[in-house]
């Protein structure tokens, strides 16, 4: 007790049911602080996986498919896991291969940043896949000064040469009692 007093910090029983009973001298404060903040950042880091999902149709348009799947390579970057589902409906089911080969697609297009951890299988109306972050592949961080970036080369222009003048077709006027035009054509 008069040696904890003399260095100003306190006397901590560790194990009271200990025989004899172990204590401790430190700074009871400093203690529970760093405590909380362990706790608070094991449970940021334990939530920051989660399963995302997106869902793709068989007769899925080239535009839409690109923004789909940007979206599933940015949520592998940030290290989420993503569930990709193709939706049948009515025959579309009589034709699994198209689904399959859109799931295979989008694993080729997003092999840079994650892998395949659950293959493609059908389930009812739905055909799945799951694809999880590639540990190897190091994640860019977010940026705010993204669009500042000088090592970047200026985009080339394109020279555009104006139209000198429209032609028009020639009028012709046409009888409407003989439908001829009166050129005798």
């Amino acid at each position: 007790m008069v040696l904890a007093k003399q260095m100003d910090l306190d006397l901590v029983e560790v194990a009271p049911m200990a025989s004899p009973p172990v204590a401790r001298i430190m700074d009871y404060g400093k203690f529970k602080f760093d405590a909380a903040q362990k706790a608070r950042e094991s449970r940021r880091r334990s939530s920051a996986a989660q399963i995302k999902e997106m869902k793709y149709r068989p007769k899925i348009g080239v535009g839409d498919f690109d923004t789909k799947t940007k979206q599933v390579i940015r949520f592998l970057n940030e290290g989420h896991k993503v569930k990709i589902t193709i939706m049948f409906r009515g025959r579309e089911i009589y034709h699994p291969e198209i689904g399959k080969s859109i799931l295979d697609r989008v694993a080729e297009n997003a092999a840079t940043v994650g892998k395949v951890e659950t293959a493609p299988k059908l389930d009812g109306r739905n055909m799945l896949m799951v694809l999880a972050p590639d540990k190897r592949v190091v994640p860019k961080p977010a940026s705010a000064d993204a669009g500042t970036d000088t090592d970047v080369e200026p985009e080339e222009k394109l020279e555009v040469t104006p139209v000198e003048a429209v032609v028009e077709p020639p009028q012709v006027d046409i009888d409407p009692q003989t439908d001829q035009s009166e050129d005798g054509e």
